[in-house]
């Protein structure tokens, strides 16, 4: 989350991440990334997954198994019906994942439900360049 980003990893990088996991598995799970700052943990796959599209400025898809499509599917629903919440799509897993919803006509646009929450992105160069953008530091280049 952005009230985040005024704090540095060990490699001066911004903690622009507040990590939302279950109360049990972070032993299971490990250690989080540099760039968390902050940390919530839950007792349910429910309550974890409400708090994180309650108060996610972002949601980036990448890949994984079946909860990582549960989240994504749930993040879609949320942010075109209840908050636009951006939500990008990167890796070749997640945009294959996208281009069959939408040739498929599991998502699709209309008057009454926009699709402008939702970028696919192809390369990490454009991840970051979009990230930078999103938080501010385009200038900065770090």
């Amino acid at each position: 989350m952005r009230k985040h980003l005024g704090q540095l990893s060990p490699s001066g990088r911004p903690r622009a991440v507040t990590a939302v996991t279950l109360s049990d598995k972070h032993a299971e799970w490990g250690e989080f990334s540099e760039y968390v700052g902050d940390e919530v943990r839950l007792p349910d796959i429910g309550a974890r997954l409400c708090h994180y599209l309650d108060s996610a400025d972002l949601v980036v898809a990448m890949g994984g198994g079946v909860g990582t499509l549960h989240e994504l599917t749930a993040a879609l629903y949320y942010a075109s019906v209840i908050r636009p919440v951006p939500v990008w799509i990167t890796g070749t897993t997640a945009l294959r994942l996208l281009a069959f919803l939408k040739r498929e006509k599991w998502l699709f646009e209309t008057p009454t439900r926009r699709l402008d929450f939702l970028s696919p992105i192809g390369s990490a160069a454009e991840f970051t360049a979009r990230l930078r953008l999103l938080t501010g530091r385009a200038e900065d280049g770090a």
